[in-house]
């Protein structure tokens, strides 16, 4: 899988102008909020339209501003977990899941579900309502839905913003294990220095509107390519060091072991 887009759109007197590609791997969108990260992530998915540029994934062109193409976003095969989640109030656990699987039979759907549910550690709370289960037990919910439909990228929009560092600890380590188990590239949005180093397997360092740096984590980290790029990646001062969040990464957390498709 490869991914590509050339986006450019202007809004109250912010601009974004950026172009990059990305292969099967977790690639981090990282930058200062207003940086245009969440921005570009709707327009992969086709929730907010291009002023100009293109979004391509393999041979497949989801939008070209000359072509006048604009796939709808229930057409492109992206799953999108939103910073508010977006779990429908009135719609049980399984429900919410069940909402994401289209184009299959009936008892196949009822199958796929059990295996979701049971894969994400929810059985017990399947017939629950988003408002009575916790904060990390609706990010797996959201997180199943979106991979429910089975999609050829996963989209996260700072899903692990509003958690305690316990429970986004335990989060990071399944993001971790979803990304190989499904085989599936992810990009992650986020201004989280220590959610980036551990992450991450590329980088794209926003700032401004613009791409500052792209690389792997290494090269973001170790070998910054501006004086804002070595600002937003100063770890020294903001955690004292990356012995530390290394540490603090490999807590032990409880495992999600198992595989649905």
């Amino acid at each position: 899988m490869v991914l590509s887009v050339t986006l450019k759109k202007r809004v109250k007197g912010f601009e974004l102008d950026v172009a990059w590609s990305m292969a099967n791997e977790l690639t981090v969108l990282f930058g200062y909020s207003g940086a245009g990260k969440s921005m570009t992530l709707q327009m992969i998915a086709g929730l907010m339209r291009p002023d100009e540029g293109t979004v391509r994934c393999d041979d497949e062109v989801y939008f070209d501003n000359a072509g006048k193409i604009m796939v709808p976003p229930r057409k492109r095969p992206f799953g999108y977990v939103f910073q508010d989640l977006a779990l429908f109030p009135h719609m049980t656990v399984r429900k919410n899941i069940i909402y994401g699987i289209k184009g299959m039979k009936r008892n196949e759907r009822r199958l796929l579900t059990d295996k979701i549910v049971e894969r994400f550690h929810l059985k017990g709370l399947a017939h629950k309502l988003p408002s009575e289960i916790s904060g990390g037990q609706k990010q797996r919910v959201a997180l199943a839905r979106a991979l429910a439909r089975r999609p050829k990228l996963l989209l996260l929009d700072e899903p692990f913003s509003a958690l305690d560092n316990t429970v986004r600890i335990e989060m990071r380590s399944l993001l971790k294990e979803i990304r190989h188990e499904f085989n599936i590239p992810v990009i992650l949005v986020t201004h989280d220095l220590v959610e980036a180093y551990t992450l991450a397997d590329r980088m794209i360092v926003y700032y401004g509107g613009r791409v500052a740096q792209s690389g792997s984590r290494i090269e973001v980290f170790h070998d910054p390519c501006s004086e804002e790029v070595a600002r937003l990646v100063d770890m020294r001062n903001h955690f004292g060091g990356l012995d530390i969040i290394h540490r603090q990464f490999t807590k032990a957390v409880p495992s999600f072991s198992g595989n649905v498709m």
